[in-house]
């Protein structure tokens, strides 16, 4: 039976209201906030679908459904809940993505995105959302996504040794802007690794000489989906609990700190909606963003953020129409910025979720999640990341059934 989804307290403002309620620190945290969605995040995505033997017009578009289409509901529910709602894709999601690449073709990944898009459209019209985002206990979904950002951490470790030059100053920039938090407001460390790769890439002359730079619109490409079983079994579940779970999860909590009431059932619904219409594109699925919406609701009055994801939204509809552009500027640039730029935005969300999945209960469950992922080895033809959250909950039931006992009662 279908519930009816949250109403608006208030009637949407109109565009008067809006500008009205914008101005230059909403203007600052918005654009600082799209700034960081748009490197290391696309680093990863970058990453993923060159590892995964995507064209260049295959990424670009990829980029262009992740940023266009979460843009328009991002201006859509921010301005109808006057909430900084910004929706952006699932980053573990993407790492996942990109483990399966290596066994699935990329129509039956699509496929898999449309399926996981229409699950979550299902949970969020229902009211469901909430009783399954508890079906799995977090440390052993953590356990399995510490297993999947690894490689990362092991590739930014190998970047810094095989190209000292470029991969060096990066490390240290993020770490003095890291160490020092009056520096690190004004510049958050992952663009400022990113503004010193930059640099040094150009400042030895590092970029491919043989590409052309040029403005161009996205011309998408349409993906049509392949339904297999096996990308299913695989993806689905996945996915949809890193959209749910650690995604939209972390977006709930930075937002309910900062004195805000997300509407959890039609965030829920929206995220299936823009990951349907993303994976037209071949974009993976989207969610409530943790890091953008910190970053938008760090200052200001809580009640005229929402211009500061409104503002968010504009931008990442102008930089999803210029995908090509950007792809092209990534693709020229020594993979080892790239690789560098996806590992340090990785650090901090590896650390939580190796925090997460240890600290206390279902430690043992957490482990083998992590281990079985980590180890990567196909079941079925399906891969190791679901087998990973299926060990590790059958392990824990078997041997930690106190933990799910105190779960119960906390």
């Amino acid at each position: 039976m279908f519930i009816q989804i949250e109403r608006p307290t208030e009637r949407p403002p109109g565009v008067g209201r809006i500008i009205s309620a914008f101005g230059f620190l909403y203007a600052s945290n918005g654009f600082i906030g799209w700034l960081f969605a748009v490197t290391g995040p696309v680093a990863i995505i970058l990453a993923v679908g060159s590892n995964g033997g995507l064209s260049e017009r295959e990424i670009a578009s990829w980029i262009f459904g992740v940023f266009f289409f979460n843009g328009l509901i991002t201006l859509l529910l921010s301005g109808l809940y006057r909430q900084p709602l910004v929706f952006f894709w699932t980053i573990p999601g993407t790492v996942l993505v990109g483990q399966s690449l290596t066994h699935l073709t990329f129509p039956e990944v699509v496929g898999a995105f449309y399926a996981t898009g229409l699950l979550m459209l299902v949970l969020g019209a229902s009211g469901w959302v909430k009783r399954a985002m508890q079906l799995v206990p977090m440390p052993i979904v953590m356990g399995m996504v510490a297993g999947v950002f690894l490689r990362f951490g092991l590739e930014l470790v190998r970047a810094v040794f095989a190209d000292t030059i470029i991969v060096g100053p990066m490390v240290a920039i993020w770490l003095i802007l890291s160490a020092i938090p009056r520096l690190g407001r004004r510049i958050p460390p992952i663009i400022g690794a990113l503004l010193v790769g930059a640099s040094t890439t150009v400042l030895f002359s590092r970029f491919d000489a043989t590409a052309t730079l040029q403005f161009e619109l996205i011309r998408p490409v349409i993906q049509a989906p392949v339904w297999s079983i096996a990308a299913m079994v695989e993806l689905v579940v996945p996915l949809a609990i890193t959209v749910l779970v650690v995604q939209n999860g972390q977006g709930f909590a930075v937002l309910g700190t900062a004195g805000h009431t997300p509407p959890i059932n039609a965030v829920t619904m929206a995220c299936g909606i823009g990951s349907v219409i993303s994976a037209v594109v071949g974009g993976v699925s989207s969610c409530l963003t943790g890091p953008t919406n910190a970053i938008v609701v760090s200052g200001g009055e809580q009640k005229r953020q929402y211009s500061a994801a409104m503002f968010v939204g504009c931008l990442a509809l102008v930089f999803g129409l210029l995908a090509p552009t950007f792809t092209r500027l990534l693709l020229v640039s020594p993979k080892s910025l790239v690789m560098a730029l996806a590992g340090l935005a990785m650090l901090r969300v590896l650390q939580t979720a190796f925090i997460t999945a240890f600290k206390e209960r279902f430690s043992l469950g957490a482990l083998l999640a992590f281990l079985v992922t980590v180890a990567d080895v196909p079941l079925l033809n399906v891969g190791a990341a679901f087998w990973g959250l299926v060990s590790g909950f059958a392990i824990s039931w078997l041997l930690e059934r106190s933990d799910f006992a105190a779960e119960a009662r906390s």
